[in-house]
């Protein structure tokens, strides 16, 4: 018989597969979840999985369907709307905090970020890519030296990632996410939140052209800085 302490990492296994799926976009939205199923083809019992997928409901990447099967969320126009706000909010805190308070090391792994995302990208390794981009802001809250940012990232942290590799250009994205490291870098803190703000439209212009919605956004990548 498992012991309670296996099922438990079990079925955080299973949870850690089942949200790299579906931010990876193998699992896209609307798609079921059923627990017979998802046991069968990940070699577990069912109890794990059901563990599993209470973790993403409350990490608000799965919706459960009473006496039916969970379901991969799918996030509505005003979802996203609400994502936007809090990120910008969260995002120009987290990248002010982090260009007066980093230190040496937390660059150090901010550098290595950027560079995995920069060889992703010119290699059109798209997954790799947004993940690294994704790693990429979470580092930035690390460096802001901040418990409380760092628990309200914690507990948003799947729905950001979401909401993160919604975009297909990843060399735009990781151009940005040069420029804003080297403000980081130099303790640049006007820089750093102005392109904070600049590069919070441009990803909402690219999560438009993703979803295929077509829409205007001014986009305010302007190119490498001057040297």
């Amino acid at each position: 018989m498992d012991r309670p302490s296996d099922r438990g990492s079990e079925a955080a296994r299973v949870a850690d597969h089942l949200r790299d799926e579906i931010l990876d976009g193998v699992r896209a939205p609307g798609s079921r979840l059923v627990e017979r199923d998802l046991a069968g083809e990940l070699g577990v019992s069912r109890v794990p999985v059901r563990d599993a997928l209470k973790t993403l409901v409350a990490e608000g990447l799965v919706t459960l369907r009473p006496r039916t099967w969970a379901v991969v969320r799918e996030f509505t126009p005003s979802d996203i709307a609400d994502l936007n706000e809090v990120r910008e909010a969260f995002e120009v805190l987290a990248f002010r905090l982090a260009a007066q308070r980093h230190t040496r090391a937390g660059l150090a792994r901010l550098q290595n970020a950027l560079e995995i995302e920069q060889g992703a990208a010119e290699r059109g390794d798209t997954t790799a890519a947004r993940r690294a981009a994704a790693d990429f802001h979470e580092i930035v809250t690390d460096l802001a030296g901040n418990r409380l940012l760092g628990e309200v990232e914690h507990l948003l942290r799947s729905r950001m990632r979401w909401l993160l590799v919604q975009h297909d250009d990843l060399s735009r994205v990781a151009r940005q996410h040069a420029r804003l490291f080297e403000a980081i870098a130099h303790r640049d803190v006007d820089l750093v939140v102005r392109l904070a703000r600049e590069h919070l439209v441009s990803s909402r212009r690219l999560h438009v052209e993703h979803a295929g919605a077509g829409a205007e956004i001014p986009d305010p990548d302007p190119g490498p800085l001057d040297p």
